[in-house]
């Protein structure tokens, strides 16, 4: 097998040459109840896809930290968690959002909500409708 070697002796197989991103849940993954998709494979085993869409194949480098512990993958992705909660519904025509939580929440924006229907934070993703 061919490698290149890059500075610091980092060695990179010729599939990590070309990339390992792809679609998650491309045509022959399974999907789990919880969205997660396990791919088949070329030897055989299956292993789990990301929400990036990341998955190794056997001897690639990248699964030596997999070695003395299985691969965790989180099924509740963000943007999933978020759609599950109701627009907030404000009085005024703008909604005002930091992200709650004091400093772990984000600069705080304003939110035009003259125009009908939900109106999503460009940080968070919490949706802002206007009460009638």
């Amino acid at each position: 097998m061919a490698s290149l070697v890059l500075r610091g002796a980092v060695r990179l197989s010729a599939g990590a040459r070309r990339g390992l991103l792809r679609a998650p849940c491309a045509a022959g993954d399974t999907l789990s109840p919880l969205r997660g998709c396990t791919r088949a494979l070329a030897s055989g085993s299956t292993e789990k896809v990301t929400h990036t869409g990341q998955v190794y194949e056997e001897k690639d480098y990248r699964k030596v930290r997999f070695i003395d512990a299985k691969k965790e993958v989180n099924p509740y992705f963000a943007i999933d968690l978020i759609d599950e909660e109701p627009p907030i519904e404000i009085a005024g025509s703008t909604a005002c959002c930091d992200g709650g939580g004091g400093a772990l929440g984000h600069p705080k924006v304003y939110i035009n909500l003259d125009q009908e229907g939900p109106h999503p934070c460009g940080y968070c993703g919490l949706r802002f409708v206007k009460k009638h």
